[in-house]
């Protein structure tokens, strides 16, 4: 056992919830018709991670499906509860981190991060399924193409993809490793939700996550109403 230079006091607020799983705990999905569980999810690091939003513990997840470090940053307690709120955000490095306004990515993590920080319980999963998994080089060139009048979906068609690669599987064990009885689900986009359900997430409601659109990403935003089926109030 290794023993720290400095005491911890056992009630100290830094300290992750006993309740969350363990680095090492792996959960698979469910077997197939062949019996054989193919994608699992395990806990690579967890730590207790202060924001200007709130206090939140923080868990690194890989898997055996993209080999991608995926997020959860969890508020209070959540194993047990029903009804935790609960954001699925698919990284976005041009809006996340970048503060592009061609998108509503970054409006709606601090949106969601902002209600979070303010619940007594809560769940965000940071996806690295950089745009809606084509990633980042790629998004990128359907930004030109954009440029040249394509919409975003046609765009990534003209690349070669269709317009949402996004796999919902690991995100739908890294819930069901948090251990919350049922979620409500801050989401536009009813994929999100049949994608968790069908490794068992409980979803009792969709809560809707509007941001007020710009003149840079209207058109974006329109297109995921009109083309992907994104849930959104359209002027």
């Amino acid at each position: 056992m290794t023993t720290l230079p400095f005491d911890i006091d056992p009630e100290s607020r830094w300290l992750v919830p006993a309740s969350l799983p363990d680095v090492g705990a792996r959960l698979y999905e469910p077997a197939g018709d062949d019996g054989v569980s193919r994608v699992f999810a395990e806990v690579y690091a967890r730590a207790f991670l202060p924001t200007q939003h709130g206090e939140f513990a923080i868990l690194v997840f890989r898997n055996n499906q993209d080999e991608q470090e995926h997020v959860a940053l969890v508020r209070g307690e959540v194993r047990g509860h029903e009804r935790v709120p609960m954001r699925v955000h698919s990284e976005c490095l041009t809006g996340d981190v970048l503060g592009s306004l061609r998108c509503d990515c970054r409006a709606q993590l601090d949106l969601a991060l902002e209600t979070l920080g303010q619940s007594e319980r809560g769940i965000l999963l940071y996806m690295r399924q950089e745009g809606r998994g084509i990633g980042l080089g790629n998004k990128i060139r359907a930004y030109a193409l954009q440029e040249q009048g394509y919409d975003t979906v046609d765009a990534n068609r003209h690349l070669g993809f269709d317009d949402d690669l996004r796999d919902y599987t690991v995100a739908g064990l890294m819930v069901r490793a948090l251990g919350p009885t049922s979620v409500e689900m801050f989401t536009n986009n009813p994929r999100k939700i049949f994608g968790l359900k069908r490794l068992g997430v409980a979803v009792e409601a969709r809560l809707p996550l509007v941001t007020p659109p710009t003149p840079e990403n209207e058109r974006y935003l329109l297109t995921k109403a009109r083309r992907s089926g994104h849930i959104i109030p359209l002027p």
